[in-house]
């Protein structure tokens, strides 16, 4: 990651900057916070004393913000302090089920639902007072629901329209599940940031003599939809791609899905080298550890599966069990979303933490400059390859 002061942060703040994690994303929320108060106290700014960076330096971002609930299960959002005026970030994780309330004396465990309610609860509590809201949502809601086969609900598009019509200005999210689903509010902000900078670094942690060429290694995508994630990993690596054609009886739905027959390969061979596979998601785990097994029956080398989202639904010891038979060597995925304590300490598992980039681009955002830049990480990815590669 590139250092503060390569950046030009000598425009005005859009206004006083504003952090409100939700429950769901509050250790996420704490260390990008502790990142921006540790840059904006070194930074050696120019125009720190005038009346258009007041409270530029603060000892602490984050405002004050909560969603209690009533015995029924009803709630409300509280906001704890003055926002008139800020430009607030906004986190959520709508993926953070270990957050439970009481609804009639029985423990609930929240559900994304839950969590973009809150979400909208907190928005409706700054009741119009700040300059700007942002809203920072990693997983995107419902981004699994955001096109029509049949005559069904469009979900993520439905929820994109209500944070606008609220009056949210921007909604920044990582890898989102189709990109295309940003056409519901053209007018409005929305960026989908991929994490492959991020993957890159944590390949090298696990594996410090890590070699990438396009000899040795190649990068997979588990299904045509995430093709477009692969191409763009192996062409910042200058390795070569494959992908799994994923073929699904669709005679048959299986928890919500189309079961799937058999996984058909594309690409070239596979023997002796490296395997990347990468996708947005890991959900039940089922997909990725089938594309490992087809993979290590065409004498594939050493696995490495990498997801934005480890989301694990069905637990994990599926992936315990495919790990002792040598299916692959690590899996990768972000702290974008809730990762359970027995997920941390587990011997394949590398952790790759967003906070950092995260509070690069509200740092950013907050000056009204452009994050170009940071979306697209090549120039910072080139330049860690070239230092590992010397």
């Amino acid at each position: 990651m590139q250092s503060t002061d390569e950046r030009n942060l000598e425009t005005i703040p859009v206004g006083p900057l504003g952090i409100i994690p939700l429950a769901s994303c509050k250790t996420l929320g704490e260390k990008i916070n502790n990142y921006l108060v540790t840059w904006r106290k070194e930074r050696e700014h120019e125009h720190k004393s005038s009346i258009a960076f007041k409270d530029y330096m603060r000892d602490t971002y984050i405002i004050k913000a909560v969603t209690p609930r009533f015995g029924s299960g009803e709630a409300k959002g509280v906001i704890q302090e003055s926002v008139r005026g800020d430009d607030l970030y906004i986190l959520v994780d709508v993926c953070n089920y270990s957050l439970t309330y009481k609804l009639f004396g029985h423990i609930n465990h929240m559900s994304p639902d839950d969590h973009f309610q809150d979400l909208k609860r907190v928005i409706a509590a700054v009741g119009g007072k700040a300059k700007r809201i942002n809203v920072i949502m990693p997983f995107l809601y419902e981004s699994r629901q955001h096109k029509r086969t049949d005559r069904e609900s469009l979900d993520c598009a439905l929820g994109l329209q209500e944070l606008v019509h609220m009056g949210v200005d921007n909604i920044i999210t990582f890898d989102a599940h189709d990109p295309r689903v940003q056409n519901a509010i053209p007018l409005k902000g929305f960026e989908t940031v991929q994490p492959v900078y991020q993957f890159i670094k944590g390949l090298y942690r696990a594996v410090p003599d890590l070699h990438i060429d396009k000899n040795t290694m190649m990068v997979i995508s588990p299904d045509e939809g995430g093709t477009g994630r692969a191409i763009y990993m192996s062409n910042v690596l200058s390795v070569d791609m494959g992908m799994f054609y994923k073929r699904r009886d669709y005679t048959r739905i299986v928890n919500g899905r189309n079961p799937i027959v058999a996984h058909e390969f594309l690409g070239a061979d596979v023997e002796g080298k490296d395997m990347v596979i990468i996708d947005d998601m890991i959900s039940s785990g089922d997909s990725v550890i089938e594309v490992a097994t087809e993979l290590k029956k065409r004498k594939a080398g050493r696995i490495f599966i990498c997801a934005t989202f480890g989301l694990f639904t069905s637990g994990l010891e599926k992936f315990d069990k495919a790990y002792e038979r040598g299916l692959f060597d690590y899996v990768l995925t972000t702290n974008l979303v809730y990762q359970t304590p027995e997920l941390l300490e587990k011997p394949y598992y590398i952790n790759c933490d967003l906070s950092k980039y995260i509070a690069y681009i509200i740092d950013t955002l907050n000056h009204d400059d452009s994050i170009s830049s940071l979306l697209s990480p090549v120039a910072r990815i080139n330049k860690f390859l070239d230092s590992h590669n010397k």
